[in-house]
């Protein structure tokens, strides 16, 4: 089932509730999200994404995740 873009929010918002988070998006399968949360500060790009990948709980695994593409930004706060 496709995901909306408030749902997506929701997931990423239990790992990183302090963040910026804009998710767009309106197919409920090709989505984008960035996300700027002190919690990257000192860890790469492959952490953070992985990191954000981990709050997603599994709605992106393989080909019956509800997510199939996330383009995905993740930011340290300036």
């Amino acid at each position: 089932m496709p995901m909306q873009p408030h749902e997506i929010e929701a997931l990423l918002r239990e790992t990183f509730p302090d963040a910026v988070i804009e998710v767009g998006g309106n197919d409920g399968v090709h989505m984008s999200a960035m996300i700027t949360d002190e919690s990257f500060r000192g860890k790469n790009r492959v952490q953070q994404q992985r990191a954000v990948y981990a709050a997603l709980k599994g709605k992106m695994d393989g080909p019956n995740g509800d997510l199939h593409a996330l383009a995905l930004t993740t930011k340290v706060p300036e």
